[in-house]
């Protein structure tokens, strides 16, 4: 793989703070658009978003893909998945915030990767090497102390990293890119989302023009806030080494934990901490696998590239023989 200059690199790491940063950050979104609900925040992002995707690839002219989509009922099913499955999921974490639990909701996303690997283990029938095994145990270990710190199972992390693994899993097979995909799951959102809207309204109960303009406005919003992180995470996911982008994954958690804690200034018991401090061992155990395993790798990617780049400086010569 030829290497980015620096210049690119740079406005990819920048776009891939920018994107993590912004998703950290979004708990201080959700309660400004209170008084409506969690469903009518979650319906009003779902429409809205497919208006703010669509407005980019109107300008971006790219349409073809859609057309591709429909005549492959297989993906098209698979797109139908992480349409659901996300619509779950922001439908959890906006109830989450709203409701305050702000910190539960980060725990969701900081055991993501160890349901990840979970779920490539037995859907996929991967295998793990020891340390990714030593980091699924310390992971289970820390839902059972957080289980008992609770009072209850953490529903609300294990909804949220379990339906976000199902969606990163559908994409997956699903291959398209990050705006399409968006522009596909939210099509299919925007009918359901639009009849809860007007029985809504036609109840008397949507605050969408009832409760001022700048409350409609901010409804709105919900479509930019969806597209604009993953606009800034797809310029990212181009330009820097996936191992990299690995790392940046955690700030959004890290920023949605410190905005429970120290802004909306949720309870930290000694229990919690201890679950906590077990899924950070988890993590820190994973990144540690993960940066030695590309380390190994390095010299293979670079022999290969070598031996690409000679058997292209070959093509000519045996060109000119023949």
């Amino acid at each position: 793989m030829a290497r980015k200059p620096r210049g690119e690199q740079h406005i990819g790491l920048l776009n891939g703070f920018a994107a993590y940063g912004m998703w950290g950050l979004v708990p201080l979104f959700w309660p400004l658009l209170k008084p409506a609900g969690a469903t009518e925040i979650l319906a009003h992002r779902m429409a809205w978003s497919l208006v703010v995707v669509g407005a980019v690839l109107l300008v971006m002219r790219r349409w073809a893909w859609a057309g591709e989509l429909l005549r492959q009922p297989r993906k098209l099913g698979l797109v139908t998945v992480a349409a659901a499955v996300i619509t779950v999921n922001w439908g959890v974490y906006i109830w989450a915030v709203n409701s305050g639990h702000v910190v539960e909701a980060s725990l969701g996303y900081f055991i993501n990767p160890l349901v990840t690997i979970a779920m490539g283990v037995l859907l996929l029938k991967e295998r793990l090497r020891p340390v990714q095994w030593a980091a699924v145990g310390v992971g289970l270990a820390a839902v059972v102390v957080l289980t008992i710190g609770y009072g209850r199972p953490p529903w609300i992390s294990l909804c949220l990293a379990f339906s976000f693994a199902t969606y990163g899993l559908a994409k997956k097979k699903v291959n398209l890119g990050g705006i399409e995909s968006l522009a596909a799951e939210t099509a299919i959102q925007f009918l359901p989302a639009m009849a809860y809207l007007l029985w809504l309204g036609s109840h008397g109960d949507a605050t969408f023009g009832t409760e001022g303009t700048g409350h409609a406005a901010l409804l709105a919003a919900t479509g930019v806030v969806t597209a604009i992180p993953l606009v800034c995470f797809g310029a990212a996911a181009i330009r820097v080494p996936l191992s990299t982008l690995g790392l940046l994954q955690y700030l959004a958690p890290v920023f949605q934990f410190l905005l429970g804690i120290f802004y909306f200034h949720e309870a930290m018991p000694a229990e919690r901490w201890a679950g906590f401090a077990l899924v950070w061992v988890a993590l820190s155990l994973l990144t540690f696998d993960a940066l030695r395993t590309a380390r190994r790798g390095a010299p293979a990617l670079r022999e290969s590239a070598r031996a690409g780049g000679a058997a292209e400086a070959a093509v000519p010569v045996v060109s000119e023989r023949a």
